[in-house]
């Protein structure tokens, strides 16, 4: 990444944060503030299970996945536009 602008560089690092923090706050709604609410989802069934315990015991680790992926992809998008993929 030395070759590239000091400009590009900041653009590159905003984007990237961007991202990062995206990917921190849907980890943190899944992992923090739908196990605190769980008790007033388990209200509504979904598939027969009490929608908190399906959103945490199903639906989480479902998204942590996604998540890896999403991040994944997008970050190698951000990389190439600033000219710094692995290609």
């Amino acid at each position: 990444m030395s070759d590239i602008s000091s400009e590009a560089k900041a653009r590159h690092w905003s984007r990237t944060r961007g991202l990062t923090i995206l990917v921190l706050v849907i980890w943190a709604i899944f992992a923090f503030i739908l196990p605190w609410n769980a008790k007033a989802l388990n209200e509504i069934s979904f598939l027969g299970f009490p929608l908190g315990y399906y959103l945490i015991v199903q639906g989480s680790l479902i998204v942590f996945v996604l998540l890896i992926f999403f991040q994944n992809w997008r970050q190698d998008a951000i990389d190439d536009e600033a000219g710094v993929g692995e290609e």
